[in-house]
């Protein structure tokens, strides 16, 4: 299997936190590249950040209101590619 990073943007807002709002897929759910699967907040922004692959997502790396860092791993999305 090949595991792909869900990963944390760069957004335009230096020096403004960034922290997971909410999982909106569980482990173990399958989903489709470009699939939404977790909100980030940075400042008044909302943030989607979509599947990188089809696949399942395998495992989440960070939990709701953990500050995040612009390129973090925060879950993997595994696939048979």
């Amino acid at each position: 299997m090949t595991q792909h990073p869900v990963l944390v943007p760069e957004l335009d807002l230096p020096g403004t936190p960034i922290m997971l709002s909410a999982w909106l897929a569980a482990v173990g759910d399958r989903i489709v590249e470009g699939d939404r699967v977790a909100e980030i907040l940075c400042g008044p922004a909302t943030v989607d950040l979509e599947s990188p692959a089809t696949g399942i997502l395998a495992e989440q790396l960070a939990a709701v209101d953990d500050v995040l860092a612009v390129g973090q791993s925060i879950g993997i999305v595994a696939s048979r590619e």
